[in-house]
């Protein structure tokens, strides 16, 4: 927590992205502030196993990767608040950064806030988020030992949860709305030889029941119009993820998606505000681009500060 409102750089983000930029920023010597409404680390955090981030060659715990992350860049003078932003003045200088634990303001401001997972949006999702519906296995595996589970989702993540649920949980079913996976070659041949992994194809989840937990879930099939039931302990959505750009909407340029849009500088259509990581557009969606992002975006950061 900090007390100073005032800084040369305010960023929104504790991914690898925002991580990066704030060790940059405070290494040029910029009075630098990270927020984040989250877990240090973003997305990452949630990562059982990181193995493709250079420098680790045995693979690294996503949440220990946040954390020494961030203790690098804290050794620099970063400060950090644990807030949600909820929305930036820009008419003038310095800019204001509004969060749920006050208005801070900045030069320049790097936007890094990554991505929320989607939601089914289906009956009984809410009701049980938190008593069967999660959005996280690395988080949530342990509550679910020797019960059936479903994963909701074909990609890299879906598969990946998968996997780590095949540690706790009786059978993991994945539910897939075609029929073939998006996931990395690598993962599928994984999940494939897993005994403990089934799949349901072309298939989507429809209602989500229980009493205090959940019980079932209802499921249509795309193909053959056929409706059947899954009795599962739990079901785990991975099914993608939107930008946090939100509280962002009509002050910054955002893509058909809610991507923000920026040059290879990471500047946006406002000097002084840059953005970086998942949350701009045409993203990789790596970590290992996202740190890039954040470098670059602090760099130029300091340029425009120079000339500020």
């Amino acid at each position: 927590m900090t007390d100073n409102p005032n800084y040369d750089v305010v960023i929104i983000g504790a991914g690898p992205a925002g991580l990066t930029a704030g060790l940059y920023t405070s290494r040029a010597r910029l009075k630098s502030l990270l927020i984040e409404k989250g877990l240090i680390g973003g997305q990452i955090a949630n990562a059982e196993r990181v193995e493709n981030y250079p420098g680790f060659p045995e693979g690294i715990s996503g949440l220990e990767l946040g954390e020494l992350m961030h203790q690098q860049a804290t050794k620099y003078g970063l400060k950090t608040v644990i807030a949600e932003a909820t929305g930036i003045e820009i008419q003038g200088q310095p800019k204001v950064v509004k969060t749920t634990e006050g208005d801070f303001t900045a030069k320049a401001i790097i936007v890094a806030g990554g991505s929320l997972r989607q939601k089914l949006n289906i009956p009984g999702e809410e009701e049980f988020t938190g008593k069967g519906v999660s959005y996280c296995a690395t988080c949530d595996a342990t509550f679910f030992s020797e019960l059936p589970v479903a994963v909701v989702g074909g990609g890299d993540a879906a598969i990946t949860e998968a996997l780590h649920l095949t540690k706790f949980a009786s059978k993991v079913t994945v539910i897939h709305r075609r029929r073939q996976l998006r996931a990395s070659r690598i993962l599928q041949e994984k999940a494939f030889s897993e005994p403990k992994i089934n799949f349901l194809w072309d298939s989507v989840v429809e209602k989500i029941e229980g009493e205090e937990v959940v019980k079932k879930i209802r499921l249509h099939h795309v193909k053959t119009r056929e409706n059947s039931a899954l009795e599962v302990g739990g079901i785990f959505v991975s099914i993608g993820q939107k930008p946090d750009t939100d509280f962002l909407k009509g002050i910054l340029a955002l893509d058909a998606t809610g991507h923000i849009i920026t040059n290879d500088r990471m500047e946006t259509e406002i000097p002084g505000i840059f953005a970086a990581g998942d949350i701009r557009h045409n993203s990789a969606r790596q970590a290992i681009t996202a740190a890039g992002d954040g470098a670059t975006a602090a760099i130029y950061a300091e340029k425009f500060l120079a000339d500020f």
